[in-house]
């Protein structure tokens, strides 16, 4: 396995237009903030990660739920963070648009 890079499965969800998602999809090879955690009674979070969403089809709309792997570099505490049935959060800057859950760590 490469050791600057963790791979997981993940089930990806785009929030809806209506409730804050994107207008348009997502193509592979997309790179939004990926927030594993926020600050206690707050919406603030303290970092963000760094990761790649990859899939097979051609996008992902909003409103639409598809199995994906997600490449994430490995800096600070995402170890202690990534662990199978973990969900988390997929932002464009501070705006929340959808949410992720790890299936699966890939071990290559």
């Amino acid at each position: 396995m490469n050791s600057e890079v963790i791979n997981i499965i993940a089930e990806l969800t785009l929030y809806s237009t209506e409730n804050g998602g994107r207008k348009t999809g997502i193509g592979t090879g997309y790179r939004p903030n990926h927030v594993l955690e926020y600050l206690p009674n707050s919406n603030d979070f303290p970092t963000t990660y760094i990761g790649q969403i990859d899939f097979d089809k051609e996008r992902i709309f909003p409103g639409e739920t598809e199995n994906v792997k997600v490449m994430f570099l490995r800096h600070q505490n995402i170890e202690e963070l990534i662990k199978e049935g973990r969900t988390w959060w997929i932002h464009e800057g501070s705006r929340k648009i959808g949410e992720a859950k790890v299936l699966e760590i890939i071990t290559e």
